[in-house]
């Protein structure tokens, strides 16, 4: 069985992405992997070519500037990236700059690979999400947050990624999946204020918000109140996380009794946590 990772990555350093961390995340799971690099105004390719391993191969692309609706520019680039697999890999892996796979999955991964190679009614695996929010300390635990999405496809060109690269889709039918016990651990949310305005400032046009982006421009830094419901972090960090998180300079304290629902989402939160169950949830995939 072989897998192959994938990802796409620009402008890193101006944008604070754990880029080196989310590859490295996966690099014991992978037998080699595709880092695409668009065209930065930073150092983005000498980041990626201090990751010491022979398993990563850089290609190189420039992203179209007028493709900038709903994000669609990072679907087009991830099935740049997908479309860079070698024949030979059986899955393709992907991993977004700001995602991190701990240590303790990757076992579970492999194993669920290799479980589901020959069965060919699988053409994904469904990964479990953990939001981290603010700092490392606090993570979302409302259904604003997406809970559950694919990052391991069949190496089969016909699957493309879907809407802003969020997951993917075939023929535009939802992939037939199954569930891995492992979670991604998504750190895009985890920034000091003021890098996280500077990095908002620079991302939001690739979904051609134009009134969030003014807000944005009136803000000294990001505000990060605006959120619904969130919880402590009970768990540990991966490895590769640790000199970030030890090196975290900033802190804020959240109201965690704070829970700003309406009726319905209140109760909808309080079955999810007693029951571990989300009902009517957006499912952007087909368990079978």
């Amino acid at each position: 069985m072989k897998i192959t990772g994938f990802t796409i990555i620009r402008n890193a350093v101006l944008n604070d992405y754990p880029i080196v961390e989310a590859i490295t995340s996966i690099l014991p799971v992978v037998d080699d992997m595709i880092v695409l690099v668009g065209k930065s105004e930073d150092s983005t390719e000498a980041l990626i070519r201090s990751i010491p391993s022979d398993k990563i191969r850089i290609h190189h692309s420039v992203w179209d500037p007028s493709v900038i609706k709903g994000g669609e520019i990072l679907a087009i680039e991830t099935n740049k990236a997908f479309d860079l697999v070698p024949a030979d890999s059986d899955w393709a892996f992907y991993i977004q700059g700001d995602e991190v796979v701990h240590e303790q999955y990757h076992a579970s991964i492999r194993a669920t690979a290799e479980k589901y190679l020959t069965d060919q009614r699988v053409e994904g695996l469904l990964f479990n999400y953990t939001h981290f929010y603010g700092t490392y300390d606090y993570v979302g635990d409302s259904r604003r947050w997406y809970h559950k999405e694919i990052r391991l496809v069949r190496n089969d060109k016909t699957i493309r990624s879907y809407l802003d690269a969020q997951g993917f889709r075939k023929a535009g039918e939802k992939l037939r999946v199954k569930p891995v016990d492992a979670h991604i651990y998504h750190y895009g949310w985890v920034k000091s204020p003021a890098q996280m305005l500077q990095k908002q400032k620079n991302v939001v046009p690739l979904w051609s918000d134009t009134e969030q982006l003014k807000a944005l421009h009136a803000m000294e830094v990001f505000d990060y109140s605006d959120f619904d419901s969130l919880e402590k972090f009970k768990g540990t960090h991966p490895n590769v996380m640790q000199s970030r998180v030890a090196g975290s300079q900033w802190k804020l304290d959240f109201d965690l009794s704070r829970k700003q629902f309406n009726l319905k989402e209140r109760l909808l939160y309080w079955f999810e946590k007693k029951t571990g169950i989300r009902l009517f949830a957006y499912k952007n995939y087909k368990l079978i």
